[in-house]
């Protein structure tokens, strides 16, 4: 197996509560050569104290403290930055990861040098303490053609997004560090659609990696990014805007971006008829009541 340094970026504000199980569940890993980067977002409970202990007792883990709050996505993105390995991952603050996660996401690019990302199969358990796990059994995203990859990660954000979870995938650090990010609603399916031109993708159909999720209104997700509110009424727009500029600027033949602003196009369509569609049977439904 081959040897880089593996890096696993650890985005954290007052998270001390939490992040225990996720840091042993890092350092338990069975490839060896890694290190965990903890970025703390100014946090204001005992999360610097509790990582710097940590820190001081596993040289393999990096703490960095932001003196001030710098956002949720300038937090993962410098986490990822200052980290120094060829492959990088993020980590939840409450998540964790099966000993064989990197080891299997490793063997996975290690028999296709065109892979820019390894996702795995996740477990995800809800708030009623059930875990989930929804399987992926496609193989548009390992296409050499830029067009079919893009196709099938629109299909999935509008099927089933928990298929497949490249934000938490291991990366090469060139799309890892490089692809510019836009702090914005739906930004992480931006930054799939981005990943997805980027190049082929690998997949291990076992599950891996665990996350904790939870039901938030699209205005409590604007909250937590601190973009405005009014973004929640068209984030969908706004998300076709920002892939449609990023068309431009992605590097494609002027067929492949034809197709590929034909794709999103697509997907924006499918995305506003649901919409439209639900909030029709939405207002039968209060029609019925009057």
């Amino acid at each position: 197996m081959a040897s880089e340094l593996v890096s696993i970026a650890l985005p954290v504000r007052n998270g001390a509560e939490r992040l225990e199980q996720v840091v042993k569940s890092v350092l338990a890993q069975d490839y060896g050569h890694l290190e965990l980067v903890i970025s703390d977002n100014a946090s204001t409970d005992g999360t610097e104290e509790l990582c710097r202990d940590l820190a001081n007792d596993d040289p393999r883990i990096v703490y960095h403290r932001h003196p001030h709050n710098v956002g949720l996505l300038n937090n993962f993105m410098h986490a990822a930055r200052v980290s120094r390995g060829a492959y990088v991952r993020w980590i939840g603050d409450d998540d964790r990861l099966d000993p064989a996660c990197l080891s299997r996401a490793v063997a996975a690019f290690d028999a296709d040098e065109r892979v820019i990302l390894v996702t795995t199969q996740v477990a995800y358990t809800g708030p009623d303490g059930v875990s989930r796990t929804h399987a992926y059994g496609g193989a548009g995203l390992g296409s050499d053609d830029p067009v079919v990859r893009l196709r099938e990660m629109l299909r999935l954000l509008n099927e089933s997004a928990l298929q497949i979870d490249p934000l938490y995938g291991l990366l090469r650090r060139g799309p890892a560090t490089e692809i510019p990010r836009r702090n914005m609603l739906r930004e992480d399916e931006v930054f799939a659609a981005k990943l997805a031109l980027a190049g082929p993708w690998a997949h291990v159909p076992e599950v891996l990696a665990h996350r904790n999720t939870r039901i938030e209104r699209i205005s409590g997700v604007a909250r937590r990014l601190d973009v405005p509110s009014w973004q929640a009424h068209l984030s969908n727009t706004l998300q076709l805007r920002e892939l449609l500029r990023w068309m431009g600027d992605a590097e494609l033949t002027p067929d492949l971006r034809r197709r590929a602003r034909l794709a999103v196009l697509g997907m924006y369509a499918r995305r506003q008829r649901r919409t439209m569609a639900h909030r029709s049977r939405k207002l039968w439904s209060m029609a019925r009541m009057v």
